[in-house]
């Protein structure tokens, strides 16, 4: 398994463990976003490994090319002495090293292939890297918003809330019952005082119609002595 397939799954692990478990949010995502810093050292540190590991080859195989072509210069001194058996032997020489040389230029193709694919896996670490530093804010503060509305729709729930809640509504009730009691005693109140000033505003009707019948009465009285008292027969 590759390492950015393994960065994949300990993202999904962790994920997984904040969906399944009862963990941090904040700290799931700090957590995340150190082990992929943690896997971009390594891989640079693989990338770096390899580069070096390329340069190694390709210094091995310009030694073997060099030392080939020394042989060759060895074949052609020894053939212009006349040596034939001492340029066959240089000769074979030469090819050993062009040999070598030719194995470790596969080497190094391999090699280069390595580097790149290592040197992509890096670039995308990176990218997802800035991507999860630009977001984990943004989830951190979506996180901690849900987990407060989440407190306030358990305290809401709770039974002690509902218990509040009526003890609530019977100081309602209370407070009902008092402003009713409250306005009857001042219905009454009003209504005592009207009558009294409905029965003053009485006494002094009573008190008008008795003083007419009496200046009605006095008047008949004077008339009956004014008039002319007739002769007794």
């Amino acid at each position: 398994m590759g390492l950015i397939d393994r960065i994949k799954r300990v993202i999904r692990a962790n994920f997984n463990s904040l969906v399944v478990g009862a963990e941090d949010p904040e700290k799931i995502l700090e957590k995340t976003v150190l082990e992929m810093q943690e896997n971009l050292v390594q891989l640079r540190q693989a990338v770096a490994q390899a580069i070096a590991t390329q340069k190694r080859t390709e210094r091995q195989m310009a030694h073997a090319q060099s030392t080939a072509e020394e042989w060759y210069r060895r074949a052609q001194l020894a053939l212009q002495q006349g040596n034939e058996p001492l340029a066959r032997e240089a000769l074979t020489k030469r090819h050993a090293y062009q040999e070598t040389a030719q194995a470790l230029g596969t080497q190094i193709e391999q090699q280069s292939g390595i580097v790149a694919r290592l040197k992509k896996d890096m670039r995308m670490l990176e990218q997802k890297i800035a991507e999860a530093k630009t977001k984990k804010d943004m989830y951190i503060a979506r996180a901690r918003s849900a987990e407060a509305s989440y407190k306030l729709q358990e305290m809401l729930g709770a039974t002690s809330s509902i218990d509040d809640i009526k003890a609530f509504e019977r100081m309602e009730e209370k407070v009902l019952q008092l402003e009713a009691q409250t306005e009857a005693i001042s219905i009454t109140s009003t209504d005592d005082l009207q009558k009294q000033f409905v029965s003053l505003e009485e006494g002094d009707q009573l008190d008008a119609e008795l003083a007419a019948m009496k200046a009605e009465l006095s008047t008949e009285s004077q008339k009956r002595q004014q008039l002319p008292k007739t002769p007794d027969l």
